[in-house]
Parts: structure tokens; C-alpha cells; sequence
């Protein structure tokens, strides 16, 4: 199987607590499906101790490798730069996933066989057979849940799970989502992300999600109401 020359992008905040043992996970991953680069980027919302734990491991271990980025202005900042350094190095396969154990890296195997099966892209979903979200705020399930219902029914969405950030891409698919100016300043990105590429040969991933932060902030909740509205307005005109 053609597993070489991948690339896995975290974005890393205030993951001091559970920084070892997700590493030390990725870490076993990375030494059967190899070689692997991991790009861990951080910027100002962390404020624990974690850029120098990320400089200290990539230090030791070069298959880490450092994102300092300060100048993110969101969490779609931090996901676009882990993927445009990945492509700037000529990776062909690139995965990106949630620190802090939220996502599972063990179901990395699972992404990088879909993605050479013929799929262009790979999307983790909580919500087919084999999947499962668990110890997590009753407001993130269903804030999760309604961004996946709205997705169906106002852009014609067939994937199950539209919110998810587990996810895999080969390289023309990471240059199409470059090259894209994005209205999303928050998670509702996942979601934008999807219907931009919902022409692509696409399958979906069973994973175990856990324990995410139970705070919604209202400018995220405006901010992807008024990007949906968009995007079913840009639908409609295409249809008409």
C-alpha cells in the first residue's frame, strides 16, 4: 500500500495535560505507517506550556515538526497554514485531526487506507456504525447534530457528519481548499470545507470523539449561521 510520504497536521492549543499521551499514541502510529511528518501548529489562543513542549519534541524527533504561528487570527488560520506548510513540502497525502485525544490517532491507518482505495478525500464521521461521540457537552452533541441536519437540508449534503475535523485529503484536493477564501471563522469551517468539495470521490471514516470543550461562543454560532445562509443562497442561484 502506498503509504509513504503523508503528512498529519494538529492544530495545538493549551494541550499541556495531554500533550504525552496523545504524542506517545502518534508516536506508535508513525513508527508502522512511516514516514509520516507531523505538523503541529499552535499560535496565541494556547496560553499553557505548550509551544514548548511542541519545540522540544521536534528538537528530539524530526518527524515533528513545529508551526509557530502567531499571526492566526482563528482556528481556520491554524488549519489552512498546517496544510499549506504540508503541501509547501510536497506531501502527497495529507490527514488533519483534533489534539488532546478528542480524536483517536489510532484510527489513522483507517484514513490512510481509504485515501488509496481511489478517494480523494477522507471524512470522519461520529454518527455512522462504528462511530460514537462520547463525554461530550449535551450542547455539542447537538449543535453537532443540527449543523449535520441543516447541511442535508439547505445544501444537499449526503455525508453524515458535517462538523467533524478528523479528516484526509489527497494533494489536488488540499490545493483546491488553498486556493479557496473561506467565510467561516470557526468549526463551521468543517462544514464549508465539505460542501466545497462535494464533487470529490469521497468516503467517510468511522472515529470515537470525546470530551470537547462545552463552550459555544455566539460570534461562532452568527458566524455560521450567516456563512450557511450564504452558501444556500450560492446553491439556489445555481439551480435558477
Amino acid at each position: 500500500m502506498y503509504y509513504k510520504n503523508w503528512a498529519l497536521i494538529v492544530p495545538m492549543a493549551n494541550e499541556e495535560k495531554e500533550f504525552l499521551p496523545f504524542i506517545n499514541i502518534v508516536k506508535k502510529v508513525i513508527e508502522i505507517y512511516t514516514p509520516g511528518k507531523v505538523y503541529l501548529v499552535v499560535d496565541n489562543v494556547s496560553k499553557d506550556n505548550t509551544l514548548n513542549l511542541c519545540k522540544n519534541l521536534s528538537i528530539n524527533d524530526e518527524r515533528f515538526k513545529t508551526i509557530w504561528a502567531p499571526e492566526n487570527k482563528n482556528v481556520v488560520d491554524a488549519y489552512l497554514k498546517g496544510l499549506k506548510t504540508a503541501f509547501d513540502n510536497n506531501h502527497d497525502l495529507f490527514i488533519e485531526m483534533d489534539a488532546g485525544l478528542s480524536h483517536d490517532p489510532r484510527a489513522i491507518p483507517m484514513f490512510l487506507r481509504v485515501l488509496n482505495e481511489g478517494n480523494e478525500c477522507a471524512f470522519g464521521s461520529r454518527f455512522i456504525i462504528g462511530g460514537s461521540m462520547t463525554e461530550s457537552p449535551i450542547n455539542r452533541v447537538f449543535l453537532s447534530r443540527i449543523g449535520t441536519l441543516l447541511a442535508k437540508l439547505l445544501l444537499g449534503s449526503k455525508l453524515s457528519d458535517m462538523t467533524s475535523g478528523f479528516q484526509g485529503f489527497h494533494r489536488p484536493v488540499v490545493e483546491k481548499i488553498l486556493s479557496n477564501k473561506f467565510r467561516s471563522t470557526g468549526h463551521f469551517y468543517q462544514t464549508e470545507l465539505r460542501h466545497l468539495l462535494k464533487d470529490c470521490r469521497t468516503a467517510e471514516v468511522p472515529i470515537h470523539y470525546k470530551a470537547p470543550s462545552p463552550r459555544v461562543s455566539k460570534k461562532s454560532i452568527t458566524n455560521a449561521l450567516s456563512t450557511l445562509v450564504y452558501l444556500f443562497k450560492e446553491r439556489l442561484k445555481r439551480v435558477f
